[in-house]
């Protein structure tokens, strides 16, 4: 004989060997009980990667790197030979602060984005600007490496 007990007791009804009895809501009390906190668990192992577009217009070369909530101060911009590194760090509100997180789908953390430059550019006259939370940096090329047209005599 099988004596259930119901609406007295917080824990789940228990077959006998002291796992729950499997019910088809529980799936559903597991998910939206837990989903903030596996959100936040599922971030927080991931670091923040800025994106980058390249391109290439009027013989210059042109880096876009997406930095929202990056100071321009805390940017480290190095070459070193033909490897242009940009480095830095998005911060996330301090602990602190009073702020309650329910969901966070922005990544943070330290990045460090690195690229071998051709050898057609001219590496001394590299410059970087910021805007609006994106990175350009300008890479002109050599004029030598331009294409240039070549006269047919008669």
């Amino acid at each position: 004989m099988v004596i259930r007990i119901t609406g007295s007791s917080h824990r789940p009804e228990a077959q006998p060997d002291g796992n729950p009895l499997p019910s088809p809501f529980r799936m559903f009390e597991n998910f939206f009980n837990n989903w903030a906190l596996q959100t936040v668990l599922a971030r927080r192992s991931e670091s923040f990667r800025p994106a980058i577009d390249i391109l290439e217009k009027d013989n210059k070369i042109f880096i876009h790197c997406e930095l929202p909530g990056v100071n321009e101060q805390g940017l480290d911009l190095k070459l070193d030979g033909r490897t242009l590194t940009i480095k830095g760090k998005r911060k996330q509100e301090p602990e602190g602060t009073g702020c309650v997180y329910h969901q966070i789908e922005s990544s943070y953390g330290a990045f460090s984005r690195s690229f071998d430059l051709p050898n057609s550019v001219d590496t001394e006259k590299i410059s970087a600007a910021s805007k609006d939370g994106v990175l350009t940096i300008t890479i002109p090329q050599k004029l030598e490496v331009q294409p240039r047209t070549i006269q047919v005599n008669a």
